[in-house]
């Protein structure tokens, strides 16, 4: 089974790549973030492209904004919206949606962003993370929690710790919240499969960012101990952010049980540019991440 994630960021910019991209990959399952449509609008745009290549749609969207899907080759059961329960800001949003599929309890995720740290939307992002925990925790064993997570898990998943000093993503209270996530019994299956490896999902649209490979690792698959040593590939469609009218993030693929494609590592293709040193770049001026 090959299950994918990718924070599209506008799945209507995004139609002329998405579906060659399914064409090529072939996932079984893929989790989508920021579709910025409303559950009507989705259906409209992408219904029968997707249900024609063999894809039952579970979406969760609202206007302009947020957004999440998940399309399954194997199965869609057991449907749930949102959290229960969750936190909102004010009002619940957009940003999970849950289903079985292949018997895997698959939850698309686009977690608050946090936009600066002690902000009350940080405070909201910590909140959505600990409702977030406690969905899935009774089911634990075979989850998966794929999405963009909007948090470098650790110093190595970012360009340039340095660059990152005072903004979200990054800080011990988020990512003390991640691993609490992770300490239900879920394996982060691509830094497990690629210890050492420079490896990134996510780059700034500005200033060269991509081709100077000075990103971030923010978008995950994470799988309970039982799914995660079926795994038997894990990385970062690195083509997909190249060329015309791409995403700022890539997609991340899982395969479990065989690798189609074979065990081809976290990047691919190679980058662009050799890596900065440490301390020589700045982030663009604006959020971090989306």
């Amino acid at each position: 089974m090959r299950i994918a994630t990718w924070n599209v960021n506008s799945l209507k910019q995004r139609m002329p790549r998405m579906l060659p991209w399914l064409d090529k990959r072939k996932p079984d399952v893929v989790c989508l973030q920021e579709t910025k449509l409303t559950d009507d609008a989705f259906a409209a745009l992408v219904g029968e492209e997707f249900s024609s290549r063999g894809y039952e749609v579970a979406a969760h969207g609202e206007t302009s904004w947020n957004g999440v899907a998940i399309l399954s080759k194997v199965g869609l059961e057991d449907v749930v919206r949102g959290i229960p329960d969750g936190p909102g800001f004010p009002e619940p949003e957009a940003r999970a949606v849950t289903a079985t599929c292949g018997g895997l309890r698959i939850t698309s995720v686009y977690v608050p962003n946090g936009r600066s740290v002690d902000s009350d939307h940080y405070n909201y992002k910590l909140k959505w993370l600990e409702a977030l925990k406690a969905m899935v925790a009774p089911d634990a064993e075979r989850a998966i929690i794929a999405g963009d997570v909007n948090i470098a898990p650790t110093d190595e998943d970012v360009f340039d710790p340095e660059a990152y000093e005072g903004h979200t993503h990054v800080t011990p209270r988020e990512r003390e919240a991640l691993e609490s996530i992770k300490a239900l019994g879920l394996h982060d299956v691509v830094r497990d499969r690629w210890p050492t490896e420079r490896v990134f999902s996510y780059w700034d649209y500005r200033a060269g960012m991509f081709h100077q490979d000075l990103g971030m690792r923010i978008d995950l698959i994470l799988a309970g101990g039982p799914v995660a040593e079926r795994a038997q590939a894990a990385w970062i469609d690195r083509q997909a952010r190249k060329g015309k009218g791409p995403s700022d993030h890539a997609p991340v693929i899982v395969d479990l049980d065989e690798a189609p494609d074979g065990d081809i590592g976290p990047v691919v293709p190679p980058p662009s540019a050799p890596a900065a040193r440490r301390g020589t770049k700045k982030l663009p001026q604006g959020p971090a991440a989306s």
